[in-house]
């Protein structure tokens, strides 16, 4: 199993700490009841558990830099995510890439995805809207989310550097 997801928006949530996913939630509009926020915090932080099971699956990030100097619940809690970022991004089966903000040509700027490839073969892309995300099953839909994404992938800094550009921010906060 794979799964290769972009991020514009947040810190994707399978890298989320329970802090800044818990500052995510609370940010929401209209806003959450404070039960349904700590449910989604726990299903969200539950999530993760795809990162030490038996079979853990190929996992790769490319993530906006502009996601990551976002103080989401302040200094604090963002400094805590940038930790989470970087014991994450050491695993082996984990490769996490920035995309540098100064880029003069982007890939991404239609907005966020995952690509899903199931144990059995099947391709899947999953596309964030407001109100209206969807799953796509269909092969040409697919196959372009996989070319964008390895544009962005190409245009990102290598998962090295993206670790050390996570290092340098911790070192701003």
């Amino acid at each position: 199993m794979e799964l290769h997801v972009y991020a514009t928006k947040a810190v994707p949530g399978l890298l989320q700490s329970d802090e800044y996913a818990r500052a995510v939630f609370t940010m929401w509009r209209p806003l959450l009841a404070q039960d349904v926020i700590e449910e989604r915090v726990a299903a969200r932080l539950a999530r993760q558990g795809v990162f030490s099971g038996m079979q853990q699956p190929t996992i790769s990030f490319v993530i906006e830099e502009s996601v990551l100097r976002r103080p989401l619940g302040g200094r604090a809690v963002m400094r805590g995510q940038l930790e989470h970022v970087l014991l994450t991004g050491q695993l082996r089966h984990v490769e996490i890439q920035v995309v540098p903000t100064e880029l003069e040509e982007h890939a991404g700027l239609e907005g966020p995805f995952t690509l899903i490839e199931t144990r059995d073969g099947r391709r899947i892309a999953y596309v964030e809207g407001y109100k209206d995300s969807r799953l796509h099953t269909e092969r040409q839909a697919v196959r372009e989310l996989e070319e964008q994404y390895g544009i962005l992938r190409a245009q990102a800094l290598t998962p090295r550097a993206s670790l050390a550009f996570v290092e340098e921010l911790l070192g701003e906060q």
